[in-house]
C-alpha cells in the first residue's frame, strides 16, 4: 500500500486535565495508521495558524513536512479543506472523530464527505487490504466488536480509540520538519460567530444498586441480563390514557418533578 496517496487531517489538541496544547489523541492515531499504510509518503494537512508549535509533535512521528492552509481563528475550515482535497488526488483521507478544541462537534468528516461525494467510514480500526479500487477495512463497534466492510476509493475515514496507539514524538525530527504554509481564501464561519461554546459534559449514568454480599453473588448480578417485568404495554388506548401513563412513568423515573 506504499504507493497510495493518503492525507491525514490534524488539529491542535488539549490535555483533558490541564488544557495544555498538545497533539490530539485521535488525530495522532490517524497519523499512526497512515504511516503504517503509506510510510513517509503520508501527507499531513492542517487548516489554521502555521506558527502553532504544537503541530510539530505530528512531524516528530517521522514525517518531514506538513501542509498548512493559513487561516485566522474563527474562519471556516470546511471550504478550504474540501477544495484542497478535491485537487490533491487523495485516495484515502484520515481524520480523528472529534476535535479536542474549538467547536468539537465531530461533523467535519461528514461535511467533507458530503461536499466531495465520497464514502465515509466511521470508527476505523484497521485497513486490511486495498486492491482493484476497493479497500477492505475493519470498523469498530461497541463492546469490542468489529465489522468488516468493503468501500470504494477514494473515501474518508474517521479514526477513534479503536485504532492502534500513536508512537512517541521525537524532538529532533519535530524541530527539523517543515510547516509549509499556503495562502487560501478566508471564509468566515457565521455559525460559529453566533454560537455560544461551553465545555461538553457527559451525561450521568444511572447506577444499578447490587445488594449482594459475596463475590459470587456480585459477579452474577453484574453479568446477569436485564429483565423486563416492570414494563407496561399500552394497546388500543385513548390518547389521554397514553399521555397519563407516560406522564406517570416520567414522574416515577425522576425526569419530571
Amino acid at each position: 500500500m506504499t504507493d497510495l496517496n493518503i492525507i491525514t487531517l490534524v488539529s491542535v489538541g488539549a490535555h483533558p486535565t490541564s488544557g495544555r496544547a498538545r497533539r490530539a489523541e485521535q488525530d495522532a492515531r490517524a497519523v499512526e495508521l497512515g504511516l503504517r499504510l503509506a510510510g513517509e509518503r503520508l501527507q499531513l494537512l492542517h487548516a489554521g495558524d502555521p506558527r502553532e508549535e504544537t503541530l510539530r509533535a505530528y512531524l516528530g512521528m517521522g514525517l518531514g513536512e506538513m501542509a498548512v492552509l493559513e487561516q485566522p481563528p474563527g474562519a471556516d475550515a470546511l471550504p478550504v479543506l474540501a477544495d484542497y482535497l478535491r485537487h490533491a488526488g487523495a485516495q484515502l483521507v484520515l481524520t480523528g472523530s472529534q476535535a479536542e478544541t474549538g467547536e468539537g462537534s465531530g461533523m467535519l468528516p461528514f461535511l467533507l464527505a458530503e461536499q466531495l461525494g465520497w464514502p465515509l467510514v466511521v470508527g476505523l480500526a484497521e485497513v486490511e487490504k486495498i486492491e482493484k479500487g476497493q479497500a477492505q477495512v475493519l470498523q469498530a463497534l461497541p463492546r469490542g466488536q468489529r465489522r468488516r466492510l468493503k468501500v470504494r476509493l477514494p473515501f474518508i475515514a474517521s479514526v477513534d480509540n479503536a485504532a492502534p496507539a500513536a508512537r512517541q514524538s521525537a524532538f529532533g525530527p519535530a524541530r527539523r520538519g517543515q510547516l509549509q504554509a499556503s495562502e487560501v481564501a478566508i471564509v468566515d464561519d457565521s455559525l460559529l460567530a453566533e454560537a455560544q461554546l461551553q465545555a461538553a459534559r457527559p451525561r450521568p449514568k444511572r447506577l444499578k444498586v447490587i445488594k449482594a454480599k459475596t463475590g459470587a453473588e456480585r459477579m452474577k448480578a453484574a453479568t446477569a441480563k436485564a429483565s423486563g417485568g416492570g414494563g407496561q404495554v399500552l394497546k388500543d388506548v385513548s390518547a389521554q390514557a397514553g399521555a397519563e401513563a407516560i406522564f406517570k412513568l416520567l414522574v416515577e423515573e425522576g425526569v419530571l418533578r
